[in-house]
């Protein structure tokens, strides 16, 4: 069973500092408190479970209005990074990593890895968390875009090759093709490099998922992103339910199974431990976690961030509810450092 998240911090509950904390509370910005030992924003009956939270962790949070230092990625531009960008230009290739405005871009271009996005840059979903840019994609897929992807990935000695594409859904199949041809196009390329795809749901056209399932990539990645009571508000166009059945599909056909989460907008402890129980029970065995970041003030408002120490604690909640790994930390994204991600389950 799991209890209400409550933040335990060594800091005396003086009545300045109660008030401030059941303020945050009341506007959702803070879950439960334990100031040395106090309750604040819990009743006695209530069972919690703690984490750790430094007195300095707990200003950000209440202060408002700013990033957390541990969300405020730094990115700095290296040599690696204007090298990969060169090559993007170059070689006309997409990547999730600019079209998201992924904070870890400066990180994974700097050691030479990217996402690749195939499909276009355009994506036929209007979900609201994304930055990636809605619209109507115009013709079909690029043909040549797989053999470009290959020639890239071979020209950046990648080992671990990460393709992910804008939901097209303009397309009978939704872009299925396009991915397998990627594979087939990476495996000629490469062949000793293990290839993870990141797909859409095709709407549950599992005929569409089958031409995934056959080019036979190392790892099918479909991140679930929320939990059920929020699809409607965050990610209209997709069911929950379709998150799951394409992952057990995908399972039951032999692939092994990733999926993500992003938490901070507005899910409760308990909601999180379902999903991570409904993910093990369709066999998805890894699953990343990451907080939400808000791209635009077009896009969803942050409803609380979380405090460094809740990652570990939901690590753990995910492994002790059946999955085998999972990755967690404030600015880890579906793709985070996905080859060690996924050498984490030999």
């Amino acid at each position: 069973m799991t209890g209400e998240r409550a933040f335990r911090v060594a800091i005396p509950p003086d009545p300045a500092l109660v008030e401030r904390v059941r303020e945050a509370q009341d506007a959702g910005r803070l879950p439960a408190a334990l100031l040395d030992g106090h309750r604040v924003g819990a009743s006695a009956d209530v069972p919690l479970e703690p984490v750790d939270v430094a007195p300095d962790e707990l200003e950000q949070l209440l202060a408002g209005g700013r990033l957390p230092r541990w969300v405020a990625a730094k990115n700095p531009l290296s040599g690696g990074y204007v090298n990969t960008r060169a090559l993007m230009r170059e070689a006309e290739l997409v990547t999730v990593c600019e079209e998201a405005a992924c904070p870890n871009i400066g990180r994974c271009w700097g050691r030479g890895t990217a996402t690749f996005m195939i499909g276009g840059s355009h994506c036929t979903r209007g979900c609201r968390f994304c930055a990636v840019m809605t619209a109507r994609p115009v013709g079909p897929p690029d043909p040549d875009e797989p053999a470009r992807v290959a020639a890239a990935a071979a020209t950046m000695g990648l080992r671990f090759v990460v393709v992910t594409a804008v939901a097209r859904d303009d397309l009978a199949d939704g872009g299925a093709a396009h991915f397998a041809a990627t594979v087939a196009a990476l495996r000629a390329a490469v062949p000793e490099a293990r290839v993870e795809l990141l797909i859409p749901d095709f709407r549950g056209g599992w005929e569409a998922l089958e031409a995934v399932v056959e080019a036979a990539p190392d790892v099918l990645n479909h991140n679930t992103e929320t939990v059920p009571r929020l699809y409607g508000r965050v990610r209209p166009g997709a069911r929950y339910e379709r998150t799951l059945e394409l992952l057990a599909r995908s399972r039951a056909a032999g692939l092994r199974t990733k999926s993500g989460v992003m938490v901070g907008l507005g899910e409760r402890l308990a909601e999180l431990g379902a999903v991570f129980s409904d993910l093990a029970s369709v066999g998805c065995e890894l699953v990343t976690v990451g907080q939400y970041l808000r791209p635009s003030t077009a896009h969803l408002p942050v409803a609380r961030y979380y405090a460094p120490g809740e990652y570990p604690a939901l690590a753990r909640m995910g492994r002790r509810l059946g999955l085998a790994h999972v990755e967690a930390g404030p600015l880890v994204r579906s793709s985070f450092e996905a080859d060690r991600v996924a050498e984490a389950v030999a």
